[in-house]
């Protein structure tokens, strides 16, 4: 058994790729927040791909901002940066890698100032954000900028240094703009439909508040471009760990395990310079919109579809569900009559194809991803995935019957117990307030505008998730998933 360090790499097993590029030699001109799973084996894979093709000049600098992320930094700090990935085939087969580019870690309530001053530097020329749904500040209902979390309400209240992601961005703005430096590029990789509109609303909103010439110049010199990311990294844990020592011989204190299936398509929009990511696999184009409402309407959305119902009928495992006929049914029947008939022309996508794959891609036992993973901050979640689903359907006449049913889990599933007493696996920033409306009156979640806006008090809504939360109690969530599946 090796611990992973630069120094073990050349005693490692033949069956683990590692970089041979001089980690030296790389220039970190990207700097990541949000140094998680997902962006690991996605954004920090294609780099290392690049490096390993000669760009030595697109290296990453991580960031974490929270307090939690000190097990990030200590974990890499103790690997010299490095991680091992593996990816997993439908079939069961696996591959490792160890990635090298990640090539510096910066913890921000250890030195802001260091923060800011990377980001100032005119080296930096992308800022990419992996900060999950809720960390732009952005009001689902209103689309307003509407920040909660005390890092950011501080930095608005003058805090210096800053210590939040907006904060941050925007005191390295000011002093490139300030020294004559081209701003850098914000690349957002979050899974949210306009991520880059959403990026530039938040930044935007924040500046405008602490400076509003700054914010001027933010919007005429910083470029937002939009991405589609597409990769099911489970979270990891012991169980990962061990399985990976005992498969690589590899000790590794976080790694990723990650399916193989990989997409990125990403809007090119970099004035700044960019890496050549069309070499390594990224897609390059100059609308994503239509391949990221596929992605978050069938892939995100089918995540919230199976989680809720899956939980309260008893399983844990994404594979459990989707090797189930009936739950594949359920899934097919949402993805084909409510999702896609909202979705434009996918250039190069057959979406009846790309649904059978998903359902394949769900149903790999080898992944082990949990239910439990896709509920976490469902009311940031749903708005965003679908939310928007229905609208169009209600707007249309076209159905709703699946979406109110997936509606109607998550209210019992907020109620905290599953159809066998179990303790429901509930994570939600507004969990309080909405156990509390639940247990009141079930009927009035809809009227929860932080969710739903005016969406719920469409009268053909309110009926379909109420015959849903009926059904659930007569029936359970098989059978009510069953009534579905037969109308």
């Amino acid at each position: 058994m090796t611990d992973l360090t630069a120094a073990a790499l050349p005693s490692l097993a033949a069956n683990v790729s590692v970089p041979t590029y001089d980690r030296s030699a790389v220039r970190s001109r990207i700097v990541h927040f949000g140094v998680g799973g997902f962006h690991r084996a996605h954004e920090a894979m294609y780099l290392d791909r690049l490096l390993e093709a000669g760009h030595t000049e697109w290296g990453l600098c991580g960031v974490g901002v929270l307090s939690f992320d000190a097990a990030m930094r200590d974990a890499l700090a103790a690997q010299d940066d490095l991680y091992t990935l593996v990816t997993t085939a439908p079939d069961g087969t696996s591959a490792a890698r160890v990635v090298g580019s990640i090539i510096e870690y910066l913890f921000v309530p250890d030195d802001p100032e260091a923060v800011v001053a990377k980001l100032a530097d005119p080296d930096t020329a992308i800022v990419s954000l992996t900060i999950t749904e809720g960390g732009y500040g952005i009001d689902d209902a209103t689309g307003d900028y509407a920040p909660r979390d005390e890092a950011t309400l501080a930095d608005l209240d003058g805090a210096t240094p800053p210590r939040s992601v907006m904060g941050l961005l925007t005191e390295a703005l000011r002093r490139r703009r300030d020294a004559g430096i081209p701003a850098f590029t914000v690349m957002s990789c979050d899974n949210i439909q306009g991520n880059g509109h959403v990026a530039r609303a938040a930044l935007l909103g924040f500046a405008e508040r602490r400076d509003a010439a700054l914010s001027g110049w933010i919007a005429e010199n910083v470029s937002f471009p939009n991405s589609m990311v597409d990769r099911i990294t489970p979270v990891t844990t012991d169980e990962t760990r061990d399985a990976i020592a005992s498969e690589f011989g590899i000790r590794d204190r976080w790694p990723v395990r990650s399916e193989s299936f990989e997409q990125w398509v990403l809007e090119d929009a970099f004035p700044a310079g960019r890496p050549p990511f069309d070499e390594v696999g990224v897609q390059l184009v100059d609308d994503v919109e239509p391949y990221e409402l596929m992605k978050l309407r069938l892939l995100n959305a089918s995540h919230q579809a199976m989680s809720y119902l899956g939980i309260l009928s008893g399983t844990h495992y994404v594979h459990e569900v989707c090797t189930d006929p009936l739950f594949i049914d359920f899934l097919q029947g949402y993805m084909h009559d409510e999702a896609i008939p909202t979705l434009r022309a996918v250039p190069g996508i057959d979406l009846d194809a790309y649904c059978d794959q998903l359902i394949a891609r769900f149903g790999s036992e080898a992944i082990r991803d949990t239910l439990a993973r896709q509920v976490v901050d469902g009311s940031d979640r749903l708005p965003k995935f679908l939310l928007p689903v229905v609208r169009e359907q209600l707007a249309s006449g076209g159905r709703i019957d699946h979406a109110a049913l997936v509606l109607a889990g998550w209210s019992v599933f907020l109620e905290g117990r599953t159809e066998s007493g179990e303790q429901t696996p509930a994570v939600d920033s507004r969990l309080d307030e909405l156990r509390a409306i639940v247990a009141d009156d079930p009927a009035r979640l809809l009227d929860y505008a932080p969710v739903f806006g005016d969406l719920g008090q469409n009268p053909r809504l309110r009926e379909a998730y109420l015959a849903a939360r009926a059904s659930l109690a007569a029936r359970g969530a098989r059978g009510a998933i069953a009534e579905v599946n037969g109308a």
